[in-house]
């Protein structure tokens, strides 16, 4: 992610935002990756689903708003972004939005092509989903953050990562259990420094007593 972030300042500035292209470019990729939207979301995306350090995702069928904090790196970089429309963010308002979202997609292509990595636009989204789920984001939420209808496409989808957080609270857990209840010998307990030599001695003699009480008994 750091590769391609720098990669922007890289990038051409041709065009009716001359500039204002790598910072319009490293926004939407900062945006995609703290909020899992979709491209074309993204493109169309409007200023006031963004208050607050909170972005606005959709509503779910219940009526209930869904919006996902965004750290203050995504925040800042919006503000930075040099707009047409008042309205939009990065869409002029004008045209097709599958033609808008057309552009961006071969805008992402050459900043690849420039830090020579290879990808689309919807990395972003799994990368998003996959750093929730390696924090500990549990699957559900992360399924509604991301718009599926079904917690059984997300779990289909990243699957791998799902299997890699549960090791690692197993590795956690692990961690927490003391020495014997993992099983593993303690040293036995030695006597007070004024003493030692007497104290090893008491138990020496006791434990011979014990043995040969018990060899007696047999």
């Amino acid at each position: 992610m750091k590769k391609i972030l720098a990669g922007c300042d890289e990038f051409l500035i041709k065009g009716i935002y001359g500039e204002g292209n790598r910072k319009r470019l490293k926004a939407m990729i900062l945006l995609l990756r703290h909020t899992g939207l979709r491209i074309r979301d993204a493109v169309t995306i409007t200023w006031d689903r963004i208050q607050n350090e909170r972005v606005f995702l959709y509503t779910q069928k219940t009526g209930t708003p869904v919006h996902v904090p965004v750290p203050p790196v995504v925040t800042a970089a919006l503000a930075e972004v040099k707009t047409i429309h008042e309205e939009y963010v990065f869409w002029t308002g004008g045209g097709d939005p599958k033609s808008a979202v057309a552009d961006w997609q071969r805008s992402f292509r050459r900043l690849l092509d420039i830090v020579g990595v290879k990808g689309h636009f919807h990395m972003l989204r799994d990368t998003a989903a996959v750093e929730w789920l390696l924090a500990g984001v549990p699957l559900e939420t992360v399924s509604v953050l991301l718009g599926h209808t079904d917690v059984r496409t997300t779990l289909d989808h990243y699957r791998p990562w799902v299997r890699a957080l549960q090791q690692k609270l197993e590795d956690e857990v692990r961690k927490s259990w003391d020495e014997e209840a993992a099983g593993e010998k303690r040293p036995p307990a030695r006597g007070r420094r004024t003493g030692d030599r007497a104290t090893g001695v008491a138990v020496g003699a006791a434990e011979s007593s014990t043995t040969a009480t018990a060899h007696a008994a047999r």
